[in-house]
């Protein structure tokens, strides 16, 4: 699994105590930026996380600003992705098994490092298991996409 990495500079020390975790669980990952913590604009890293995902270049997101909202609602304009800002793991568990979840997005200033990577961990760790009534759901969404770029 390869995961894509966007943050801004409000997310960049919590993306690379994201990328130190990837590293020792030995998980592949395509850092999008930014590269250091000089201001810069979130929706350009968001969004080139979220094609990264969309094209299948990689499988997972996850991005990082200073509340995660902006870097979520950047991520979710690109067509085909489900990006879900998360500060727990009870959410980060249902977001992947509910709402089949390919990004996700932390509030570095939310939430501290221990708990962003439990929540990295149950994420990336909790499959999709396809039940009937959350894949049609994501098809409901999947459609309502469809319907707005008309």
């Amino acid at each position: 699994m390869s995961v894509a990495l966007g943050c801004d500079h409000g997310g960049y020390g919590l993306k690379q105590e994201i990328i130190k975790l990837l590293e020792r669980k030995g998980i592949e990952y395509k850092d999008f930026g930014c590269m250091d913590d000089s201001s810069c604009d979130y929706p350009e890293f968001g969004t080139a996380a979220a094609k990264a995902v969309a094209s299948g270049e990689c499988k997972k997101g996850i991005v990082v600003c200073t509340t995660g909202i902006g870097i979520s609602i950047a991520a979710n304009k690109v067509k085909g992705i489900r990006c879900a800002l998360c500060s727990d793991t009870v959410s980060a568990r249902l977001t992947r098994e509910h709402n089949d979840a390919n990004m996700l997005a932390l509030g570095a200033g939310i939430v501290g490092t221990n708990l962003a990577l439990g929540i990295v961990e149950t994420f990336l760790g909790t499959e999709f298991p396809g039940e009937e009534k959350h894949c049609r759901r994501v098809a409901k969404i999947a459609a309502l996409e469809e319907e707005s770029m008309k």
